[in-house]
Formats: C-alpha cells, structure tokens, sequence
C-alpha cells in the first residue's frame, strides 16, 4: 500500500484525472471536493501530503490549510491553484504550504 494523499479539488473532472494518476503510481488517495470536506477528510485519516485547490466552495483552501495546521504541522502542504498573484502565492508559503503550483502546469 503506497503513502496516503489527501486530494481537495472542487473540479471534478480535473480531481479525478490528478486522483487516477497518482493511483496509478500507488498512492492511496481521498479526494474531497470542498474546503470543508477536506477538513473533516483530514481530520478522519492519516495522510503522508495534502494537495489542494485554493478556490473551493464552503471553505478555500487557505482557510482549509490554516486549520489543518492548527492540529499538525507536520504533513506536508502543496497548493494546486490558479491564484498566480504574488501576494497569494506568499499568503500560501505564510500558512505553512510546502510548495505551490500555479494551473496550467
């Protein structure tokens, strides 16, 4: 069984291609498709990497990331997004994330 990944991405279409993917290399994936799944998601399991969107319904992903934090600051934080300002790429590196990585990619 390969590391767990937390997938919080609101496109389903674009969640389950990134989901299928990384399944066919052997990770164990959930996928959520808001802020606030995620969060419950997270809080349920044990995850070795979160990977999430920044602009979801119910709760963005800043806000998803900043509470996650707040009960583990060890797992790490990848950012998936279309918010390629500077100032939100700092806001995600100020909440801990571990990298981010602008769509299109």
């Amino acid at each position: 069984m390969g590391n767990k990944i937390l997938l919080v991405e609101d496109d389903q279409n674009f969640g389950d291609v990134l989901r299928s993917y990384l399944e066919m290399h052997d990770y164990v994936v959930t996928l959520a498709i808001d802020g606030e799944a995620g969060l419950e998601a997270f809080k349920k399991g044990t995850f070795d990497l979160c990977i999430t969107d920044v602009m979801m319904p119910k709760k963005d992903g800043f806000t998803m990331a900043k509470e996650i934090r707040g009960v583990n600051k060890e797992v790490p934080i990848i950012f998936l997004t279309a918010k390629t300002l500077k100032e939100d790429v700092l806001e995600g590196f100020k909440i801990g994330a571990d990298d981010y990585i602008t769509k299109p990619f």
